[in-house]
């Protein structure tokens, strides 16, 4: 279990590192759009052959889609009644914020965390962390982290604020994924495939609500392209 709490706590770190970032180095739309472009793709591929494909050995194909399913649908109302409180924007690099409440921006965060830590102590489970979602965790994390940053900064958050918005959600993300370790206890097979399965429809409502709007508004039709590298890429660390 400290070993699924440790690897959910360095993947959710990149959100601190893209805190920092953003306050020192200020960067660019564009690249923080890129990098959520490509994080997007490692992360659909992850679904794909970590979470799916692996569900699929234990469940039959209905089941497998009715959790993916119910997975997106639960996220979604969840971040839906997270933007009606003021967490709708909680990514935007341009300071909307402002308008928004700290609680549910925080909220929302902690919300986008949890289904890929969860994930990630699942795969600690099965062997060993799996390179392939972590690089993707890390790597959605950390533009993630830019982008709010940079809109929370615009919008009057202090560094330390900001830091320790995101420290929270490390915390969380890190309890998530040991969460995730002591659940899917190997004898459940049938039952581990169904919370895969749910886990991994929650992480593709979250790409689809929270990292692709952003980007594409930045990147336009070359969004495509970059999230089928960021899934090339998961392919051949799936391979690793």
């Amino acid at each position: 279990m400290a070993e699924a709490f440790g690897w959910g706590a360095l993947g959710a770190a990149a959100l601190l590192v893209g805190a920092l970032i953003a306050y020192l180095l200020t960067p660019s739309r564009q690249l923080i759009a890129v990098v959520m472009a490509l994080g997007t793709g490692l992360l659909i591929g992850s679904v794909s052959f970590e979470l799916v494909a692996d569900a699929l050995e234990h469940q039959a194909v209905a089941l497998v889609a009715l959790m993916v399913l119910l997975g997106a649908a639960v996220f979604s109302v969840g971040d839906w009644r997270l933007a009606a409180r003021g967490g709708g924007e909680r990514k935007d690099s341009t300071g909307a914020q402002a308008d928004g409440r700290a609680l549910a921006i925080v909220l929302g965060s902690v919300l986008d965390g949890i289904p890929e830590s969860f994930v990630l102590g699942l795969t600690v489970l099965q062997g060993g962390v799996s390179l392939a979602l972590l690089v993707a965790v890390a790597l959605s994390n950390l533009p993630e982290g830019m982008s709010s940053s940079s809109g929370l900064k615009a919008a009057g958050w202090s560094r330390g604020r900001v830091l320790g918005m995101w420290s929270v959600v490390v915390l969380v993300s890190a309890l998530a994924a040991a969460a995730g370790y002591v659940m899917l206890d190997p004898a459940s097979g049938r039952t581990g495939a169904l919370v895969q399965s749910f886990a991994g429809g929650a992480l593709l409502a979250m790409l689809a609500n929270s990292l692709l709007p952003e980007a594409y508004d930045v990147e336009g039709v070359v969004t495509g392209p970059l999230v089928v590298v960021g899934f090339a890429i998961s392919l051949a660390l799936s391979a690793v």
